[in-house]
């Protein structure tokens, strides 16, 4: 069975090089550099793991066996509003790397990916007897 379309073209290298990028510079952030350094101890095999994921969720390569959201909600010191400045430092490397066409693209799917992350974050570690929040 072939596999499915690409949601946009881009080829595994590109995506290989965005995330060496994008981590070269978490590794450098004020308030995220710290947050990740506490929990990736080989960055080269972290590398290819989100690599794998984003070639998964782009490319449909079945190449990521992972659950995000239970990594995230497991680490207290992620915060839903690291996701913001994530997202806003990913968007940079898109632009500066890529392409217009195929940033925005990989922009859009990162920005529902990390609004997911961000909203499963906060719900899951409410209270139970919390009025949900709504992000």
């Amino acid at each position: 069975m072939p596999s499915p379309l690409p949601l946009f073209q881009i080829t595994p290298a590109q995506i290989d090089h965005v995330v060496r990028v994008f981590y070269a510079r978490i590794r450098t952030h004020a308030e995220l550099g710290p947050v990740f350094a506490a929990h990736v101890r080989d960055w080269p095999a972290h590398e290819a793991r989100i690599a794998a994921f984003w070639r998964n969720a782009i490319l449909k390569e079945r190449c990521y066996d992972g659950n995000p959201m239970r990594v995230h909600v497991s680490r207290p010191d992620i915060r839903p509003d690291h996701f913001p400045l994530w997202l806003a430092l990913f968007h940079e490397v898109l632009t500066q790397e890529l392409a217009a066409e195929t940033a925005a693209r990989w922009g859009a799917l990162a920005d529902r990916i990390g609004h997911g992350l961000k909203m499963g974050l906060t719900s899951m570690r409410q209270k139970p007897d919390e009025v949900p929040l709504f992000l």
